[in-house]
């Protein structure tokens, strides 16, 4: 088939990499978000898919919205018949969802209809899941509510971020993608609706959402953190100053009130709601991560001092 892509951050590279490789199938454009300032530099850059997309020659187009007429024009010129997407940022408009017969084929990182929303990842973590996966459907105006196609499952393992998750189903999404496409284009595959009953939303977690509640149980903590890894980034406060951190590791004790520090020879230890947990690396502000000991080494905690504010 003809097909325009349409993505944005590095979660979709694996896919439109596959879709570039797989026989059958001829990506004739890339739709992705316009150059944004990145890194700490603060200078322009490309999308990650828009990168990928140069270096394999393949037209870009960069729409401010997809709602633009010249955007609608262009897309209508290439006579695609379906629009793979995975992570594309933008809401996509009655006139260009009918642009293609085959419609717009999205990627959604969890298993359908739990997690709809923009961080399926990071709340499926969050609260504790076993079992996740991806699950290709055919957009429509709801909010990730049409018909799937079909899913591929991923086992959520007990030290996993949001990150490392999200990385494994890159991969594994992609093949789905490309079945998917393969399933359409020779009719062997039909979209089923979804159903009624297991839905949940995940909407986007925020920097707020990201701050560690101490007086949580320390399980709680543990996701909270692995979730927000690496974005937006777990954090907490010292002495007034923000730090951000990385994945704790539970102990099997509860020796510390909430939020308290205790400085060891071998780890930096800090109380919860429930057991204890050890923390991993600490990045002070304008400081890089560093592993905790070595942060308490510069910083000196004095005894009884708690990480946040009493009641965060």
């Amino acid at each position: 088939m003809r097909v325009a892509f349409a993505g944005t951050p590095a979660a979709a590279v694996p896919t439109l990499q596959a879709l570039l490789d797989a026989p059958g199938h001829e990506v004739v454009a890339v739709v992705t978000r316009p150059p944004a300032r990145a890194g700490r530099g603060r200078k322009m850059s490309a999308s990650p898919v828009a990168e990928l997309a140069a270096e394999r020659g393949v037209p870009v187009l960069t729409p401010s919205k997809p709602s633009e007429p010249e955007f609608l024009d262009q897309l209508r010129a290439l006579r695609v018949e379906c629009c793979p997407v995975v992570a594309y940022g933008a809401l996509l408009p009655p006139a260009a969802l009918a642009a293609a017969p085959h419609g717009w084929v999205n990627l959604h990182f969890s298993l359908l209809p739990a997690w709809r929303g923009a961080a399926p990842v990071q709340h499926a973590v969050l609260h504790g899941d076993d079992v996740t996966g991806a699950s290709t459907f055919l957009i429509e105006q709801g909010l990730d509510t049409g018909p799937v196609y079909g899913v591929v499952t991923e086992s959520i393992r007990p030290t996993d971020t949001a990150g490392d998750l999200l990385q494994r189903l890159a991969v594994s999404g992609a093949g789905l993608m490309v079945a998917t496409l393969d399933g359409i284009a020779d009719g062997s595959l039909v979209a089923v609706p979804q159903p009624g009953d297991g839905i949940s939303l995940a909407p986007k977690i925020t920097v707020d959402d990201a701050r560690v509640r101490w007086e949580q149980p320390g399980r709680h903590v543990d996701r909270a953190v692995r979730a927000c890894t690496p974005a937006p980034g777990a954090w907490t406060t010292f002495r007034g100053e923000r730090l951000k951190l990385g994945p704790v590791r539970l102990r099997g004790v509860r020796d510390l009130a909430p939020g308290e520090l205790a400085v060891g020879k071998s780890a930096v230890t800090v109380g919860t709601g429930s057991l204890d947990v050890e923390l991993g690396t600490v990045q002070a502000p304008g400081k890089r991560p560093m592993p905790a000991l070595d942060w308490a080494r510069g910083a000196r905690p004095e005894a009884g001092e708690h990480l946040g504010e009493h009641g965060e």
